[in-house]
């Protein structure tokens, strides 16, 4: 049904949305990963900051010979906000990490559809941005989808739970 709403809005837009589907593949692959890896958290993120240590400079280095790089050309304060993103992006990462583990991949899929939905909701009430009834459409056929799929899975989750905590049968019972 979801894949339907994205169709049904890729058709109305007239084109592919490729970034939004790499954005999306990308992202999911990188939650699976992180289900699957047997680092935790925290040495997880390490590694991967290691892995993107030397680009990252390079790529600092190479625009500060350019003439655009950022620290130390407008202040102190643009400095300390510059340097603090880093933390503004370790810890939600780290957070992530640490929450892969331990819910199921499922939710995890599920979770992925809050922040674009709050950035549409801000877009639409915020900014006032137009919304129509094609978008409105193809957004309802996706989260009737999402809500059904959670839906079910819930249901899925109780009638486990009534299974594992139901009363055994009492012995004297069995034997008549």
């Amino acid at each position: 049904i979801a894949t339907a709403g994205v169709l049904f809005l890729t058709i109305s837009y007239g084109q592919l949305p490729w970034i939004a589907l790499v954005l999306a593949l990308t992202f999911g692959f990188y939650g699976l990963l992180k289900k699957r890896a047997r680092l935790n958290a925290l040495h997880g993120l390490a590694l991967e900051t290691a892995f993107m240590f030397l680009p990252a400079l390079a790529l600092l280095l190479f625009r500060e010979t350019q003439g655009a790089g950022g620290i130390g050309h407008f202040g102190t304060g643009m400095d300390l906000l510059l340097l603090s993103t880093g933390v503004a992006t370790v810890v939600p990462l780290f957070w992530f990490a640490s929450a892969a583990r331990r819910i199921p991949l499922s939710l995890l899929g599920i979770l992925q559809y809050v922040a674009p939905t709050l950035q549409f909701m801000v877009g639409l009430f915020v900014f006032h941005e137009p919304f129509s009834q094609t978008k409105l459409l193809g957004f309802t056929v996706i989260w009737m989808a999402l809500l059904w799929f959670w839906g079910e899975g819930m249901l899925h989750r109780q009638r486990g739970i009534r299974a594992t905590h139901a009363p055994l049968p009492d012995a004297s019972c069995a034997e008549s």
